[in-house]
């Protein structure tokens, strides 16, 4: 599902990624460690093409950073479902609609993204907060309408930017058993995480960033 073939990348002369080969497989939970500042952000990115490589190619089902055009860039992500450890709500939109846009701007009719909006807000606990404001929840809260608004278009993968960071023991529980629920039913999970009690109480393949290289354990 994704490939890395030598991949090396930097920002503004600094060189972040070095020479990084991974393989991520359809339905797989991996973990992406290393410690902070390492690159592993600069992974996701590559990924979903927010950043491109300076050399190597990365693959991403039937993408290519090799041959892929800007114009098809949003179709790519529309595959890739990403939750970020500061959540990136929108303030002045409800629980419904910060997971509604997300389908909205694939051109979702409105019938389709209401079924399907309260289907995966019951699916993280809160449909009861569908019309409560980002700045009305809790932390644990908002990563769980980050992680709504993260599945709602039913993405081959989802790319989790330490989902965990910035959560209390609990909520990262909570979060953790919603992400091992997802991958159950078949969506692929890439984790970017230091925090070393969830790779121990939650235990999947892990890949290490040390030093710009991706290393296997």
């Amino acid at each position: 599902m994704i490939e890395f073939y030598n991949v090396h990348f930097s920002i503004s002369n600094k060189q972040i990624i070095r020479d990084a080969s991974l393989r991520i497989l359809k339905g797989e939970f991996v973990y992406l460690t290393g410690i902070s500042g390492a690159g592993k952000s600069s992974i996701l990115r590559l990924i979903y093409m927010d950043d491109l490589p300076d050399s190597g190619m990365i693959v991403v089902e039937k993408y290519s950073t090799a041959k892929i055009k800007l114009s098809e860039i949003p179709y790519l992500r529309r595959k890739l479902g990403v939750i970020f450890q500061d959540f990136k709500l929108l303030k002045d939109r409800t629980v419904f609609e910060n997971v509604a846009f997300a389908m909205r701007v694939t051109g979702a009719k409105s019938r389709d993204i209401k079924r399907r909006v309260m289907k995966v807000l019951a699916e993280v606990n809160l449909g009861h907060m569908r019309n409560q404001f980002p700045d009305q929840l809790s932390g644990g809260e908002q990563q769980r309408v980050a992680i709504a608004r993260a599945i709602v278009n039913n993405p081959l993968i989802i790319l989790a930017d330490e989902p965990t960071g910035n959560l209390d023991y609990q909520n990262s529980r909570d979060i953790m058993e919603i992400l091992e629920r997802i991958n159950r039913q078949g969506t692929a999970v890439l984790m970017a995480t230091h925090n070393r009690e969830i790779l121990k109480e939650f235990p999947h393949r892990s890949l290490e960033v040390k030093e710009g290289r991706v290393i296997g354990l």
